[in-house]
């Protein structure tokens, strides 16, 4: 008779890879089973799983795999299943909800096939893989871009009217996904959809916010924040319930010495807080590849609540921890105003690179391969400083936990990551006080530290005579309290670093980042500039004209190849495409109006010039020059005689937005906006001659319906602030015309579509300093117009002067920092060529239509083969190439 306490291995069934069980099973035995891993197999067992399973089971699963629905009969048939097993509803209750629901649910099944079969075919490839850390992702919809892209729109059409639905009006009921607030993450979004669209093996890793940034409601003119509770059904994510990473906080560093008198640092204690996985796929445009996003979302180690707490009436407390590790992915940029706030968005910022870090990790130790080939097979991606705490974390996982040397591991670190930097302005690269880090991350402080002095060691080395050097390159910023300078970090630990536009690079280069340019060399820093997907920013937000172009230029092979839009150059001068560009663009502005309408109640004529600045409230967007000019606008008219009136280019002036909540001036911007609407859209005298709209709760849905709907857009930013813009490019792109300064992609765009398609003005970005220097400590003359429009503010004409005092008083009394008083002039003399132009629509016509088919250039696909190419060092994999076998 055997032993019981001895163990034995029972025979393997299949040949899956045996799991770690601890303890006995059975009596005496130890059960193998397959055992499904974070990031599932390697390339080498998956095969092996796979020659195991006996050929009738592979035989029977093909058979029963499901099918792509590829008519409109098959399309109903999904739906109508959704309707009655998923949703458990009948005909007799399937509203407008939850029709969108199952068609939903339809195209995802659709979209889970070609997903699964991409992760198989990128694991069977085992190539490098690109891995982009963004903290926004900026999605927009799903539903209508899933059909687009899969091409099964017309199907769906066709399939829910049978269904008695209005594709519209089921399309309309999605929430925009809330991960992003603005360009850096409509930016990664289009980002994805390239690196998808171009079979790029990547993953997008970003954190799942219940809240998003908020909800604007626009109350009495000010903005308020509400929150914006998307997840209420979301059809397009899928849990991971499994995949869930453990994360530590606070505690502290014990060192000790090992056996081999090599210095060992264990981090201790602290709490620990879990991430949760849940991802959503990503198709790529008429291709199979369907790419991942990864978002975490935290919640406590120890479940729900402490159930001994709560037994014993201590309520409030037994959700505490829960409530703590909830507010980790609750909302995107918490108010840093406060201490509190400062540490929260720390904690999100680590939460969300370790998580990610811990699964890039895996995936790679499921291949097997020796650690100096992390870099061949891994490209991180930081999208601006946010994810820089990714450098050091990998540092850590690689002297820690995996025991490499110090200089091997680093030589890893900065040969995998890359770094994309989105600003100039100093006050937007993030600082963390050492004090807040020592708490909350005590083992990553020291690892800064010794990269810090790696790093000030090579400098002096290079440099021995230039001491002050050492300073101001040092990632520890000597202030009190000292503080890390995360862009500095990102820049030390990267092999490359871009910017996003050329003047934006070049700046970087000769100011903020100069003396690392001295260090490293040129060759560290280069340019991509900034691109979008014509996928959504043409052919789904403006489907009549994508189907014009595509009957001129053979398809929609421009699609994928945006420089096909030269060929529309030669239709400039034809009549009959001319009528029809302008047809199009009237009804893009009837749609708006119709929006416009419903929203805020005032009527606008759909024949006058719309002239729109959408994009984030900020002073260096200068949206209060903007809002200046339309007083000066609304003066002028007040002052002319009827007979004057009738020569004016009627207009509507239409703003969208959020400001920061914790930024007291950008809501100041709102205020003022709407106050001047109030005053405007109600004057008689006035009439269609200006109307004045602010739409509330600007975001990717409504970008969709406003972009088309354009004139002139406005990009307006004092030269030198602006990284890129991207909101430029799809303007042109939709056959509107740009009024701007000589920034970020506006000089590139001049490059690719002639100076006389677009109305540049204001001072140039090597004038900035200069000026700023004389309005400080020289003489500061005001400009005579806008002296009088900040008269008629101070007059209560748009209300309480009191209330805007800030706004004038920022230019009359503090520096004029943006120098809005310096571009005044120029801005309103070139609007008024826009109001010239505009009356010969013949010729501004040509000038769209040359402007569209010069927008070439300005594709995210362009980009991603930039970085691809000079950043990541990587190759597509093209389904077509795949040779593998399905399982």
């Amino acid at each position: 008779m055997s032993n019981p306490t001895t163990r034995r291995e029972r025979r393997l069934s299949t040949g899956a890879p045996i799991s770690d069980l601890q303890g006995p099973v059975g009596p005496g035995f130890s059960r193998p089973k397959h055992k499904r891993t974070f990031t599932g197999f390697g390339a080498g067992e998956i095969k092996s799983v796979e020659a195991s399973i006996p050929e009738a089971q592979r035989a029977a699963w093909k058979k029963f795999q499901p099918k792509e629905f590829a008519t409109p009969e098959e399309f109903e048939s999904e739906v109508v299943r959704h309707v009655e097993t998923t949703l458990a509803r009948s005909m007799f209750n399937c509203d407008e909800t939850a029709a969108y629901a199952a068609t939903s649910l339809a195209l995802r099944d659709r979209l889970i096939m070609e997903w699964n079969q991409t992760q198989q075919r990128h694991t069977f490839a085992d190539n490098k893989r690109i891995y982009y850390l963004s903290l926004e992702f900026l999605m927009g919809r799903a539903l209508d871009n899933a059909m687009l892209n899969v091409g099964k729109k017309e199907v769906a059409k066709e399939g829910l009217l049978d269904l008695g639905f209005r594709i519209e009006d089921i399309i309309s009921q999605e929430h925009d996904a809330a991960l992003g607030n603005g360009g850096l993450g409509r930016l990664a979004a289009c980002f994805l959809d390239s690196m998808a669209s171009l079979n790029y093996p990547a993953w997008g890793y970003g954190l799942r916010y219940r809240y998003g940034i908020f909800k604007q409601e626009i109350v009495d003119g000010y903005q308020v924040e509400v929150p914006d509770y998307w997840l209420d059904f979301n059809p397009w994510e899928f849990p991971r319930h499994d995949i869930v990473v453990d994360i530590q906080f606070f505690g502290h560093v014990r060192k000790y010495e090992d056996d081999d008198g090599k210095p060992i640092s264990v981090w201790e204690g602290g709490e620990i807080v879990k991430a949760v996985a849940y991802d959503v796929p990503i198709p790529g445009f008429k291709t199979a590849t369907t790419n991942n996003l990864r978002l975490w979302s935290s919640k406590a180690a120890s479940g729900e609540f402490d159930f001994q707490k709560f037994n014993s009436g201590d309520y409030e407390s037994a959700v505490a921890e829960t409530q703590r590790a909830e507010t980790i992915s609750a909302v995107l940029y918490p108010n840093d105003n406060l201490e509190r706030g400062k540490e929260l968005r720390l904690k999100q910022q680590y939460f969300w690179v370790a998580a990610s870090l811990y699964d890039i990790v895996r995936r790679f130790k499921k291949s097997k391969r020796p650690w100096n080939e992390f870099p061949d097979q891994v490209a991180i991606q930081l999208n601006d400083t946010h994810p820089t705490l990714a450098i050091v974390e990998l540092q850590r996982i690689l002297i820690d936990l995996e025991k490499l040397e110090w200089d091997e591991a680093w030589s890893i670190v900065t040969k995998t990551f890359g770094y994309t930097n989105h600003t100039v302005l100093p006050e937007a690269l993030e600082k963390w006080s050492v004090p807040l880090m020592q708490n909350l991350l005590p083992r990553h402080l020291l690892i800064i530290y010794e990269i810090n002095l790696y790093f000030l060691q090579s400098v002096e080395r290079k440099f021995p005579k230039d001491r002050d050097l050492l300073g101001r390159v040092s990632i520890i910023e000597e202030s009190q309290p000292k503080m890390v300078r995360m862009a500095f970090l990102a820049i030390v630990g990267s092999h490359k670093v871009n910017g996003v536009a050329e003047l934006h690079s070049d700046l970087i280069k000769s100011t903020i980042f100069k003396d690392f340019v001295k260090v490293f060399g040129p060759d560290k820093f280069t340019n991509v500039t900034n691109g979008i997907t014509p996928r959504r920013w043409l052919h789904q937000a403006n489907p009549r004209l994508s189907e014009l172009i595509a009957s001129k230029t053979g398809g929609l092979g421009y699609l994928k190849d945006l420089n096909i839009l030269n060929e529309l150059e030669k239709y400039a001068d034809d009549k009959e495409f001319k009528k029809e560009w302008a047809e199009i663009k009237y009804a893009n502005k009837v749609r708006l109006a119709k929006h416009i309408k419903e929203t805020t109640g005032v009527t606008v004529n759909p024949a006058a010039l719309f002239d729109i600045q959408v994009k984030r409230i900020h002073e260096y967007k200068r949206q209060q020059m903007n809002i200046f000019g339309v007083i000066h606008r609304y003066l002028t008219i007040k002052a002319m005689t009827p007979e004057e009136k009738k020569k004016l280019a009627p207009r509507v002036s239409i703003f969208g937005g959020k400001a920061a909540p914790g930024y007291w001036m950008a809501k100041t911007i709102i205020h003022l906006i709407n106050s001047v609407g109030a005053v405007v859209n109600n004057d008689k005298d006035v009439g269609d001659l200006l109307k004045v709209i602010f739409v509330e709760d600007y975001n990717v849905s409504k970008a969709e319906i406003i972009v088309p709907a354009s004139d002139i857009s406005e990009h307006i930013s004092t030269a030198g602030t602006e990284a890129s813009g991207t909101s430029n490019m799809k303007f042109v792109l939709n056959g509107g015309l740009i009024i701007g300064t000589c920034d970020g992609a506006n000089i590139e765009i001049t490059r690719e579509i002639g100076e006389s398609n677009i109305f540049l003005f204001g001072n140039l970005a090597e004038e900035v300093e200069d000026l700023r220097h004389t309005h400080n400590y020289g003489e500061h003359i005001i400009d005579p117009a806008l002296l009088q429009v900040f008269a008629e503010i101070r007059k209560n004409t748009f209300g309480d002067a009191e209330s805007f005092t800030a706004l004038v008083s920022a230019i009359e009394d503090h520096g004029d920092y943006y120098l809005v008083s310096d571009d005044f002039n120029s801005y309103i003399q070139t609007q008024a060529l826009v109001d010239e132009a505009y009356k010969n629509q013949d010729e501004w016509i040509t000038k769209t239509i040359l402007s569209v088919a010069r927008m070439g250039f300005f594709s995210s696909d362009r980009c991603i083969n930039e970085y691809a190419e000079s950043i990541w060092n990587t190759e597509p994999l093209n389904p077509e190439e795949d040779k593998s076998k399905k399982l």
